[in-house]
């Protein structure tokens, strides 16, 4: 693994697998994973130019094509912001889709007020917020209290947050008419659609502002820089002063509002339906999803909105290589993943090394409290 100097936190090091540029590292890393996905289509005997040709056509092919992988892409670059946040401060936020669910849940419950337009769509995105934010907040004060690991509690908090909202879907929220849904959202709350004939809203104008706020504040603000140089290097930053639980509160708090956000933007912003299904479908895996999104695109926010609409585009084009190449669903998932796998191995590495060095200051700490 190579060393390159980061710039703008001096004394560290940045590792890569190559020592190239990180955005060249994801491009070659990309280019691997469609040989192998062309190989594999091959020996199955499917033709690996028309089903690229077809993934490509109708993920990017025309306007609604384009559109689509948009859309599609607007939650993922919300829960992937979730993910990488903690991780820029040295922890893992694993619970974007159970902060999500709470989010989704939160801009439903705007359907029982009567508010002016403008004003019932903010208060809808305030309400799921506040929700991914306060389900994130659990997490992180049983990290700062007792100690407890954020993988651990976080993923137990997308179980709690799974039923609690499948609870809710069923007998709370649940729409008279139609027993499989929440009641809708409100026409006044929703996201208004960007260009007619698709499903992509002005819900993507959030997920972009919301990116490049994340940015901003951590690259370009003193708060920013405690945060990433907590991650980079807990024991300097101990010793230069930075409150490692003031950075820790604050990236958990940041990354459940993002989860909210991304849960109203598929309730808000996602035609036909504006409401949450029973069982959960729009919105099941999407926090999961965003972590893969959050490695391909390297944890930058930058890179996080161009990995989310490649994201999208393989889904939305998916549907095209069945159609049009002929090729099973199970093959295009496959090809998918193993895309998807190349283009996060570089950062899944670095990764796992700040979790081993993570793990192994926890164990260290335990070893002289029982001592």
């Amino acid at each position: 693994m190579s060393e390159v100097p980061d710039k703008r936190v001096p004394g560290v090091v940045r590792r890569t697998l190559t020592g190239l540029n990180p955005a060249v590292e994801s491009i070659l890393a990309g280019l691997l994973g469609l040989i192998v996905g062309a190989i594999l289509m091959y020996i199955w005997g499917y033709n690996p130019w028309k089903a690229y040709w077809a993934l490509f056509r109708g993920a990017y092919g025309d306007s609604y094509g384009v559109a689509s992988s948009i859309a599609r892409g607007v939650p993922l670059v919300l829960t992937a912001l979730t993910f990488s946040i903690c991780v820029r401060a040295g922890m893992f936020n694993i619970g974007a889709e159970g902060q999500l669910y709470m989010g989704a849940i939160a801009a439903v419950t705007v359907g029982y007020f009567y508010l002016p337009p403008g004003l019932h769509l903010i208060v809808g995105l305030i309400f799921a917020m506040l929700a991914g934010a306060a389900w994130s907040l659990i997490p992180a004060l049983l990290k700062l209290t007792r100690g407890v690991h954020e993988v651990i509690s976080t993923i137990m908090f997308n179980w709690i947050g799974h039923f609690l909202a499948f609870y809710l879907v069923a007998n709370v929220l649940v729409d008279p008419l139609r027993g499989q849904r929440t009641i809708a959202v409100p026409p006044n709350a929703r996201f208004p659609i960007l260009i007619r004939g698709t499903d992509l809203s002005y819900s993507v104008f959030a997920a972009v502002a919301f990116a490049l706020v994340i940015y901003f504040l951590l690259w370009h603000t003193a708060v920013g820089y405690e945060v990433r140089a907590a991650g980079l290097n807990p024991t300097a930053a101990k010793y230069g002063g930075i409150k490692s639980k003031r950075t820790m509160l604050l990236s958990f708090i940041l990354g459940g509002v993002g989860a909210g956000l991304a849960g109203a933007t598929i309730v808000m912003g996602n035609p036909p339906t504006y409401a949450v299904i029973s069982g959960l479908p729009q919105i099941a895996n999407t926090g999961f999803d965003g972590m893969a999104v959050a490695m391909v695109g390297r944890n930058h926010p930058i890179g996080i909105l161009i990995a989310a609409v490649f994201f999208g585009g393989l889904t939305a084009g998916g549907r095209t290589m069945q159609i049009t190449a002929g090729v099973p669903l199970e093959m295009v998932r496959v090809v998918e993943g193993v895309i998807v796998l190349a283009m996060a191995i570089p950062e899944l590495v670095r990764i796992f090394r700040v979790l081993h060095h993570s793990l192994q200051r926890m164990l260290r700490v335990f070893r002289r409290r029982t001592v």
